[in-house]
């Protein structure tokens, strides 16, 4: 048996839930891709996949192997660029799309990546709603939240961290929230990426809650957003991305600290793993490992703070703490934990 081939047809069929679409990406018959599947099954001496009239669901068993399965095959195929160095030199294009606050990230960090490979180059598309892959003539996509498209591959980095900020000016004159269900009688102002943009969702020892909150500014660009705030419009939810220097500079103030917003995963998606070009393949690592990198975005860890630790009132008597003086500043100015 073929393990490496093996794994491929099983992840692909757990991926797509068939395996007559894993045959015709393959150029096989199905009874081909189902003997691999059953190989497996039989190296691992479990059932991986319940087969019925009606489609492919994978067993608790083949669930588990998943992780393994993956990992398996990313070390296959880095072993095999390794042993290639001729090869081993992406050159091209990588179109990706992702939105704002990531893109930013990003281009702060694209040198290094540029200059190690000289050949190869970033087409980005900054967006905050998702795009299809296929269409778009995309290489691969950042997303954020649960990922519906069973067809993609895709592969979690990390989750995204986020404040809930408000400019100085806006706090000015008017009492600062003191919970979340306050933000009822507060200007907000709301990102318009999902349909329910107004209910905001956060963190408390319990669990995640929601709140409804008024809006009469709203954007579906988180730039927009951004600099929305910043001109005293409100109070919004904002990734730690964009807001650290604003924090620490004292032209944003962190609200609620008790109470983050909620996290969401991010997932790197891309259209197939099938000879994925070493040029995408060098990507993806790229951004899966800058994500690693800052300890606010590592997956199923607690909120720690931009930049491992940043206090957004520094040290409590800092810029930000000037700049509140004069207005009722309780629950502010703490880590966000």
């Amino acid at each position: 048996m073929d393990l490496i081939s093996s794994l491929l047809a099983f992840l692909r069929v757990a991926e797509t839930g068939s395996f007559s679409v894993v045959a015709n990406e393959r150029g096989v018959t199905q009874p081909a891709v189902s003997r691999q599947v059953r190989a497996l099954e039989e190296h691992v001496g479990m059932r991986l996949v319940q087969r019925s009239t009606t489609g492919v669901a994978l067993t608790e068993e083949g669930r588990n192997l998943l992780p393994a399965a993956r990992s398996l095959v990313e070390a296959a195929e880095s072993l095999s660029v390794s042993a290639s160095p001729d090869q081993a030199r992406p050159t091209g294009k990588v179109r990706l799309s992702l939105p704002a606050p990531l893109a930013l990230h990003i281009c702060n960090h694209a040198r290094g990546l540029l200059d190690s490979h000289p050949g190869l180059s970033l087409d980005m598309v900054v967006r905050d709603s998702t795009s299809n892959l296929i269409e778009d003539g995309l290489d691969l996509e950042v997303r954020l939240g649960p990922i519906d498209d069973s067809s993609l591959i895709s592969r979690r980095v990390g989750m995204t961290s986020a404040f809930l900020v408000a400019a100085p000016s806006y706090l000015a004159g008017r009492p600062a929230p003191r919970s979340p269900q306050d933000l009822r009688h507060h200007e907000c102002v709301v990102y318009s990426r999902w349909g329910k943009d107004d209910t905001w969702w956060f963190e408390a020892a319990e669990g995640q809650f929601s709140v409804n909150v008024p809006c009469r500014l709203r954007a579906n660009n988180a730039s927009a957003v951004h600099q929305a705030v910043l001109g005293g419009n409100g109070i919004a939810i904002l990734s730690h991305l964009m807001v650290a220097d604003d924090l620490h500079a004292g032209r944003l103030v962190s609200l609620l600290p008790d109470f983050p917003p909620a996290r969401l995963p991010l997932y790197i998606v891309y259209p197939s793993r099938r000879n994925l070009p070493l040029r995408t393949r060098v990507v993806i690592e790229f951004i899966a490992d800058l994500l690693k990198a800052d300890p606010a975005m590592r997956d199923r860890t607690p909120w720690p703070g931009p930049s491992g630790g940043l206090s957004p009132t520094g040290n409590g008597q800092g810029a930000v703490g000037a700049a509140l003086a004069s207005v009722d500043a309780a629950g502010q100015g703490a880590d966000r934990r």
